[in-house]
């Protein structure tokens, strides 16, 4: 048995419909052939993996996200925290190859994988694999806050959050249909380890499957991340202290609707701070004669940081040509160079975060 969908009262109609309009305007501004999306769609991508992985307590550099997210760095395997990071990203590429799939059909596997994909660091996580063993959430204190279902009941129970998903409440609202899917497997908790993490990843793919707009810029991961308590309040409220699918969890659907209202006006807000920050650096590199392209490399190392490999790669440009780019701009005194060997990379000075951001 999983958890009734709860009626959608008058006051979470209206949010919602203001986030249709919003989420709208996000998918259009996306959508449009803009040259900064592609450096901000790098930096969004960082921020909600950061978000999503730093509630399970994974902690990266803010420099470094950015490149493990995009595989320009290589990782070291023993290293738990970034290799978290790289592959929780790892996870949600392939839910952006699932999304957009006219064949795709929710199964079981597909759980399974994305959890293998995420978690696949951790051995004692069984990834890829229901678990075998009870398991519970403990509080900050050491006091067990929630006991999961026993292990025989897993595959049954996902078996039932799989067909839900691949046919139940076809009608409801994207958002809250997400929501639900998050909370079934949540609660359900089908894994030894890595249960938040898979929660977000299919609430991602359900947003996603829906079609208007990249994973990065319809998650919450990135609010969540921001708003751990708030999660986990509204989490433990909705699912209480064991199992209870007979429970009201309108208030958990009212917090995933603002968390969504929340992290659309974000990104709204970062596209327009991204074009104003591209009309500076245009203006930049013309009054010093340079070729445009430079830009490019200017909006990545004020977004997360860049390197030869990934300018080259968004510039279209040679390997010796990113080199002497990005030489022009140390010389110039606007980056820096941070790290050596393969993990060098570029970072803003001073002087262009003040001409670019005003700080």
């Amino acid at each position: 048995m999983l958890f009734d969908t709860p009626a959608i009262s008058a006051e979470l109609k209206a949010k919602l419909d203001e986030l249709d309009q919003l989420r709208s305007k996000l998918g259009l501004e996306v959508g449009r052939r803009v040259p900064w999306i592609g450096a901000l769609r790098r930096q969004v991508r960082a921020s909600s993996v950061e978000g999503s992985t730093s509630i399970e307590g994974f902690s990266v550099a803010p420099g470094e996200v950015v490149a493990l997210v995009n595989s320009e760095e290589p990782v070291d395997p023993d290293d738990e925290n970034r290799m978290a990071v790289a592959c929780y990203a790892r996870a949600m590429d392939h839910v952006g190859v699932m999304a957009p799939d006219p064949a795709f059909r929710w199964l079981d596997r597909v759980i399974l994988d994305l959890h293998f994909d995420a978690c696949s660091f951790q051995q004692e996580a069984m990834p890829g694999r229901w678990r075998s063993g009870a398991v519970g959430i403990t509080g900050n204190d050491g006091r067990l806050v929630y006991q999961a279902p026993d292990a025989a009941e897993v595959a049954g129970l996902m078996d039932e959050v799989v067909e839900w998903l691949e046919r139940g409440d076809p009608d409801l609202h994207v958002v809250v249909r997400a929501a639900m899917a998050h909370l079934h497997v949540v609660s359900i908790h089908p894994f030894h380890d890595g249960n938040g993490r898979i929660s977000r990843i299919v609430q991602s793919l359900v947003l996603a499957r829906d079609g208007l707009m990249s994973p990065e810029f319809g998650s919450i991961e990135e609010y969540l991340g921001a708003h751990t308590a708030a999660y986990y309040g509204a989490l433990n409220e909705a699912h209480g202290p064991t199992y209870q699918p007979d429970r009201d969890v309108t208030a958990w659907v009212a917090f995933c609707i603002d968390a969504h209202l929340a992290q659309a006006r974000q990104r709204l807000a970062q596209i327009k701070d991204a074009a104003a920050r591209w009309a500076q650096l245009e203006e930049l590199v013309e009054s010093r004669h340079w070729p445009d392209r430079l830009v490019i490399a200017l909006e990545q190392a004020l977004t997360g940081g860049t390197d030869r490999t990934s300018y080259a790669a968004e510039a279209d440009v040679s390997p010796a040509t990113a080199s002497a780019d990005i030489r022009r701009l140390v010389d110039g005194g606007l980056v820096d160079q941070a790290g050596r060997g393969r993990s060098v990379r570029y970072e803003p000075t001073e002087s262009l975060r003040k001409r670019a951001l005003g700080r």
